[in-house]
Protein backbone atom coordinates (compact mmCIF):
# COMPACT_ATOMS: atom_id res chain seq x y z
CA UNK A 1 0.00 0.00 0.00
CA UNK A 2 1.14 2.92 -1.25
CA UNK A 3 2.06 6.02 1.77
CA UNK A 4 0.60 9.34 2.25
CA UNK A 5 3.94 10.32 1.63
CA UNK A 6 4.01 8.52 -1.65
CA UNK A 7 0.70 9.38 -2.96
CA UNK A 8 -0.54 11.24 -6.60
CA UNK A 9 -0.89 14.77 -5.44
CA UNK A 10 -4.85 14.91 -7.20
CA UNK A 11 -6.60 18.06 -7.80
CA UNK A 12 -9.20 20.12 -6.05
CA UNK A 13 -11.73 20.42 -8.93
CA UNK A 14 -14.01 16.85 -8.49
CA UNK A 15 -15.34 14.80 -11.00
CA UNK A 16 -18.51 15.77 -12.19
CA UNK A 17 -21.27 13.46 -13.99
CA UNK A 18 -24.57 15.01 -15.67
CA UNK A 19 -26.80 12.06 -15.73
CA UNK A 20 -29.21 10.31 -13.84
CA UNK A 21 -28.62 6.60 -12.70
CA UNK A 22 -29.31 4.65 -16.40
CA UNK A 23 -31.22 2.04 -14.78
CA UNK A 24 -33.18 3.59 -11.54
CA UNK A 25 -33.25 7.30 -12.96
CA UNK A 26 -32.12 8.41 -9.57
CA UNK A 27 -29.92 11.67 -10.20
CA UNK A 28 -26.04 10.96 -8.75
CA UNK A 29 -25.22 14.06 -7.48
CA UNK A 30 -28.61 14.34 -5.43
CA UNK A 31 -29.36 14.48 -1.89
CA UNK A 32 -29.86 11.29 0.23
CA UNK A 33 -33.60 10.84 1.43
CA UNK A 34 -33.33 11.21 5.48
CA UNK A 35 -35.30 7.80 5.48
CA UNK A 36 -32.49 6.38 3.23
CA UNK A 37 -29.06 4.99 4.34
CA UNK A 38 -25.42 4.96 2.28
CA UNK A 39 -23.18 1.82 2.36
CA UNK A 40 -20.11 2.11 1.15
CA UNK A 41 -18.20 -1.29 -0.28
CA UNK A 42 -15.03 -2.43 -2.51
CA UNK A 43 -14.96 -5.74 -3.75
CA UNK A 44 -12.85 -6.01 -6.29
CA UNK A 45 -13.43 -4.23 -10.28
CA UNK A 46 -16.44 -1.95 -9.56
CA UNK A 47 -18.48 -2.52 -12.89
CA UNK A 48 -19.92 -6.11 -12.18
CA UNK A 49 -19.87 -4.77 -8.20
CA UNK A 50 -22.53 -1.77 -8.82
CA UNK A 51 -24.39 -4.23 -11.03
CA UNK A 52 -24.72 -6.46 -8.23
CA UNK A 53 -26.10 -3.62 -5.86
CA UNK A 54 -28.91 -1.76 -8.29
CA UNK A 55 -30.65 -5.29 -9.00
CA UNK A 56 -31.48 -5.59 -5.26
CA UNK A 57 -34.71 -4.85 -4.26
CA UNK A 58 -34.81 -1.54 -1.42
CA UNK A 59 -31.60 -0.15 -3.54
CA UNK A 60 -32.84 3.59 -4.80
CA UNK A 61 -29.51 4.44 -6.07
CA UNK A 62 -25.63 3.23 -6.43
CA UNK A 63 -22.61 4.93 -8.19
CA UNK A 64 -19.10 4.03 -8.66
CA UNK A 65 -16.09 5.88 -7.31
CA UNK A 66 -12.79 6.01 -5.29
CA UNK A 67 -12.35 5.99 -2.19
CA UNK A 68 -10.09 5.37 1.04
CA UNK A 69 -6.68 6.34 0.01
CA UNK A 70 -5.00 9.76 0.09
CA UNK A 71 -5.54 11.09 -3.35
CA UNK A 72 -7.75 14.18 -3.64
CA UNK A 73 -10.56 13.51 -6.66
CA UNK A 74 -8.39 11.15 -8.65
CA UNK A 75 -8.86 9.85 -12.04
CA UNK A 76 -9.52 6.01 -12.81
CA UNK A 77 -5.98 5.99 -14.82
CA UNK A 78 -4.55 7.29 -11.30
CA UNK A 79 -6.02 4.74 -9.21
CA UNK A 80 -4.75 1.70 -11.45
CA UNK A 81 -1.23 2.83 -11.08
CA UNK A 82 -1.91 2.20 -7.42
CA UNK A 83 0.06 5.34 -6.12
CA UNK A 84 -3.27 6.99 -4.73
CA UNK A 85 -4.17 4.47 -1.84
CA UNK A 86 -7.72 4.53 -2.97
CA UNK A 87 -10.42 1.10 -3.70
CA UNK A 88 -12.69 0.80 -6.50
CA UNK A 89 -15.84 1.52 -4.31
CA UNK A 90 -19.77 1.59 -4.93
CA UNK A 91 -21.67 3.74 -3.12
CA UNK A 92 -25.47 2.01 -2.42
CA UNK A 93 -28.20 4.12 -1.14
CA UNK A 94 -30.83 1.73 0.00
CA UNK A 95 -34.16 2.20 1.64
CA UNK A 96 -33.35 0.08 5.15
CA UNK A 97 -37.26 -0.48 5.21
CA UNK A 98 -36.70 -3.01 2.64
CA UNK A 99 -33.10 -4.10 2.72
CA UNK A 100 -31.44 -3.60 6.30
CA UNK A 101 -27.50 -2.42 6.14
CA UNK A 102 -26.79 -6.02 7.55
CA UNK A 103 -27.82 -7.30 4.26
CA UNK A 104 -26.16 -4.87 2.28
CA UNK A 105 -23.21 -6.35 3.62
CA UNK A 106 -24.43 -10.07 3.24
CA UNK A 107 -25.03 -9.15 -0.05
CA UNK A 108 -21.39 -7.95 -0.24
CA UNK A 109 -19.90 -10.87 1.10
CA UNK A 110 -21.37 -13.40 -1.18
CA UNK A 111 -20.26 -11.75 -3.93
CA UNK A 112 -17.07 -11.73 -3.87
CA UNK A 113 -13.76 -13.83 -2.37
CA UNK A 114 -13.11 -11.64 0.58
CA UNK A 115 -9.90 -13.79 1.64
CA UNK A 116 -7.97 -12.49 -1.38
CA UNK A 117 -5.70 -9.64 -0.20
CA UNK A 118 -4.86 -7.03 -2.38
CA UNK A 119 -6.41 -8.44 -5.70
CA UNK A 120 -9.74 -10.27 -6.95
CA UNK A 121 -9.36 -12.98 -8.97
CA UNK A 122 -7.48 -11.85 -12.05
CA UNK A 123 -7.41 -8.19 -11.13
CA UNK A 124 -4.53 -7.43 -8.66
CA UNK A 125 -3.56 -4.33 -7.01
CA UNK A 126 -4.42 -2.42 -3.85
CA UNK A 127 -7.19 -0.77 -5.56
CA UNK A 128 -8.96 -4.41 -5.48
CA UNK A 129 -8.76 -4.98 -2.43
CA UNK A 130 -12.10 -6.01 -0.08
CA UNK A 131 -13.30 -3.27 1.87
CA UNK A 132 -16.53 -1.70 3.48
CA UNK A 133 -16.12 1.78 4.79
CA UNK A 134 -18.22 1.94 7.65
CA UNK A 135 -20.23 5.71 7.89
CA UNK A 136 -21.55 5.17 11.55
CA UNK A 137 -20.63 3.05 14.56
CA UNK A 138 -23.86 0.90 14.31
CA UNK A 139 -22.80 0.42 10.85
CA UNK A 140 -19.08 -0.51 11.79
CA UNK A 141 -20.27 -2.64 14.91
CA UNK A 142 -23.00 -4.81 12.37
CA UNK A 143 -19.83 -4.84 9.74
CA UNK A 144 -17.85 -6.39 12.33
CA UNK A 145 -20.24 -8.91 13.44
CA UNK A 146 -21.09 -9.70 9.58
CA UNK A 147 -17.62 -10.12 9.11
CA UNK A 148 -16.67 -12.58 11.73
CA UNK A 149 -20.06 -15.30 11.14
CA UNK A 150 -18.90 -15.06 7.74
CA UNK A 151 -15.78 -16.14 8.63
CA UNK A 152 -16.57 -18.36 10.37
CA UNK A 153 -18.65 -20.35 7.39
CA UNK A 154 -15.31 -19.61 5.27
CA UNK A 155 -13.32 -21.67 7.49
CA UNK A 156 -15.48 -24.35 7.45
CA UNK A 157 -15.61 -24.44 3.59
CA UNK A 158 -11.38 -24.52 3.63
CA UNK A 159 -10.90 -20.83 3.00
CA UNK A 160 -8.35 -18.51 4.62
CA UNK A 161 -9.36 -16.02 6.89
CA UNK A 162 -11.40 -12.67 5.57
CA UNK A 163 -8.83 -9.85 5.07
CA UNK A 164 -11.79 -7.48 4.26
CA UNK A 165 -10.93 -3.70 5.82
CA UNK A 166 -13.41 -2.26 8.09
CA UNK A 167 -12.89 1.47 8.63
CA UNK A 168 -14.64 4.49 8.59
CA UNK A 169 -15.71 6.12 5.15
CA UNK A 170 -13.42 9.17 4.21
CA UNK A 171 -13.93 10.78 1.48
CA UNK A 172 -16.16 9.08 -2.01
CA UNK A 173 -14.49 10.45 -5.33
CA UNK A 174 -17.02 9.75 -8.22
CA UNK A 175 -15.69 8.24 -10.63
CA UNK A 176 -15.91 9.55 -14.65
CA UNK A 177 -19.24 9.21 -16.13
CA UNK A 178 -18.53 6.02 -18.66
CA UNK A 179 -17.38 4.20 -15.07
CA UNK A 180 -21.33 4.28 -13.85
CA UNK A 181 -23.22 1.28 -14.50
CA UNK A 182 -21.41 0.53 -16.73
CA UNK A 183 -22.10 -3.18 -17.63
CA UNK A 184 -26.03 -1.81 -18.53
CA UNK A 185 -24.05 0.50 -21.29
CA UNK A 186 -21.52 -2.22 -22.08
CA UNK A 187 -23.89 -5.43 -21.57
CA UNK A 188 -20.40 -7.59 -23.16
CA UNK A 189 -18.34 -5.53 -20.94
CA UNK A 190 -15.49 -6.95 -18.55
CA UNK A 191 -17.12 -8.33 -15.36
CA UNK A 192 -14.45 -9.99 -12.58
CA UNK A 193 -16.75 -10.58 -9.47
CA UNK A 194 -17.71 -13.85 -8.38
CA UNK A 195 -18.39 -15.33 -4.92
CA UNK A 196 -16.68 -18.22 -3.10
CA UNK A 197 -20.27 -20.36 -2.94
CA UNK A 198 -20.24 -19.88 0.44
CA UNK A 199 -23.83 -18.57 2.17
CA UNK A 200 -23.30 -15.45 4.75
CA UNK A 201 -25.47 -16.40 7.62
CA UNK A 202 -27.15 -12.62 8.27
CA UNK A 203 -31.15 -14.17 8.15
CA UNK A 204 -31.58 -13.38 11.93
CA UNK A 205 -29.99 -9.85 11.33
CA UNK A 206 -32.78 -8.95 8.73
CA UNK A 207 -32.34 -8.65 4.82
Amino acid sequence: MVSAAQALPGRAEPIVVDRAHLVLGTRLDAPVDPAHEVAYVAMGCFWGAERSFYRLAGVVSTSVGYQGGFTPNPTYREVCTGMTGHAETVRVIFDPSVITYEGIIGHFFEGHDPTQGYRQGNDVGTQYRSAIFTTTDAQATAAATVAARYGDELRAAGFGPITTEITPAGPFYLAEEYHQQYLEANPNGYCGIGGTGVSCPVGLLGR
